[in-house]
């Protein structure tokens, strides 16, 4: 598979990919690409719709500061191709080219390479050793699967390859079949997402960090701290919380008694086990610091040890009501 039999197909028609960066960062704001697809779909744990939704309509930074994984990922890409085929035997080749779907424009793809002899193409991907994922034993996270998934829509492709250097552990791939039920489900989603974005209208609010973040940092001027907000129109949400608060405080009750009745039942014991289950329970010390101790007798220490993150916690609490005072 190479450019010439994607554009062919009549599956989607070949960009120039941009050497120049902020060119780069245009055109990904005007479509949804491959890493995009699991945020769509919630598969992301690093990254929300509404997080994506706000970079796409430019209320969101988008640009992440380049660090050291990233920066490894792109330079082992090639090394990787190399080791697949080493493994496999099938050769791969360079794009060069971002692919716009002709059914859904909207729809982009940047590939890594493209399988010389088959209808196919390959994602390459470098991973930290200490991750959870279970590679060896076909283990693959649900956002690559979307991803790929996604290239298989844009380009017409039958199969996806993926493969995974995990730094200083091993290296593994895997065959992805193209599934046309998993694709049209995909393309609906993004379909949905992307109308979201023509129109402006947020995605639905997810309970994740990313979200939390990205409605904490909006790109927006804060109000003076004297305009305060009438809180009216969501009396029936602050309920709902308060509601929630309640129960949560019930549940950790009643966990904690579960707690206490296994610590009983354990006894001198340090270890228990029953069929899936697995239960530890042995002594040990921790070590804390007393922030203002050091703050106070070792600043030099405190100033060189501790850093400044911003922050915008959101703090609720229902007032009681004002006891109304007695005239004469």
């Amino acid at each position: 598979m190479n450019k010439a039999s994607v554009v062919k197909s009549g599956a989607a028609r070949a960009i120039p990919v941009s050497q120049i960066h902020e060119e780069w960062l245009g055109e990904r704001r005007k479509g949804i690409g491959g890493s995009d697809a699991g945020a769509i779909l919630g598969l992301n744990p690093y990254k929300s719709a509404y997080t994506l939704w706000g970079e796409k309509i430019g209320m969101i930074p988008d640009e992440v500061p380049d660090n050291e994984a990233m920066r490894l990922g792109r330079d082992m890409e090639q090394y990787v191709a190399e080791r697949f085929t080493e493994a496999t035997g099938k050769k791969v080749q360079r794009s060069g080219y971002s692919f716009e779907s002709t059914a859904n424009p909207f729809m982009r793809a940047n590939v890594d390479r493209f399988l010389a002899s088959e209808n196919a193409g390959l994602e390459c991907k470098t991973a930290n050793a200490l991750t959870h994922t279970d590679y060896e034993g076909g283990d693959i996270p649900p956002s690559y699967y979307a991803q790929c998934y996604h290239y298989m829509a844009v380009t017409g492709a039958a199969a996806w390859y993926i493969a995974i250097l995990v730094m200083g552990k091993g290296f593994y791939w895997h065959k992805i079949e193209r599934d046309e039920a998993e694709i049209e489900a995909l393309i609906s989603a993004e379909k949905d997402f992307w109308q979201l974005v023509q129109d402006r209208k947020p995605p639905a609010l997810d309970g994740s960090d990313s979200t939390k973040e990205s409605l904490m940092w909006r790109d927006e001027p804060l109000e003076p701290e004297d305009v305060v907000r009438d809180m009216e129109d969501l009396a029936d949400l602050l309920e709902k919380r308060a509601k929630l608060d309640t129960e949560e405080k019930a549940l950790k009750e009643l966990k904690a008694i579960c707690d206490n009745q296994i610590r009983d039942a354990m006894g001198a014991y340090t270890k228990g086990k029953y069929e899936n289950y697995s239960v530890t329970y042995k002594p040990r010390v921790t070590v804390t610091v007393n922030k203002r101790k050091l703050e106070q007798e070792f600043p030099e220490a405190w100033e060189e040890c501790t850093s400044e993150s911003p922050s915008r916690p959101l703090l609720i609490k229902k007032l009681k009501p004002k006891k109304e005072r007695k005239t004469a």
